[in-house]
């Protein structure tokens, strides 16, 4: 900034108005807006449910991302975060064990296409 272009004139020290009077001081409210929300994962669940619902773990998880959602509209956000804890541990084992039982599956498939085609034979 260059203080020779800008005279003391120019910029005025007290608020107030051009006739003289003084201006009101104004008043601000400040409002917290908490983002700490707590997370129900319904996206997830549904897709276990739908998907690979390995044991029922899908459909538990979906019931208890529900339940986090109703705890969450009704505004118990502690009781929102266990339901929503609970439905992301279900859904971390119906993944897991899904993700599990189709490796095993294409495995098997791949070892009895393999012989029954007249692949590599452990018996030669």
């Amino acid at each position: 900034m260059n203080p020779a272009q800008h005279s003391a004139q120019a910029v005025p020290l007290q608020l107030g108005r051009s006739d003289g009077t003084a201006r009101q001081p104004q008043r601000f409210t400040a409002v917290k807006l908490t983002t700490d929300t707590a997370k129900d994962h319904i996206i997830w669940s549904l897709c276990c449910f739908v998907y690979t619902n390995p044991f029922c773990f899908g459909l538990a998880a979906l019931i208890y991302s529900i339940r986090a959602r109703d705890r969450k509209v009704a505004g118990d956000l502690d009781g929102a975060r266990r339901y929503g804890s609970t439905a992301r541990c279900l859904n971390i084992w119906a993944t897991v064990l899904a993700s599990i039982i189709i490796c095993i599956i294409v495995i098997v498939l791949i070892v009895v296409a393999n012989q029954s085609y007249g692949g590599y034979s452990f018996y030669h």
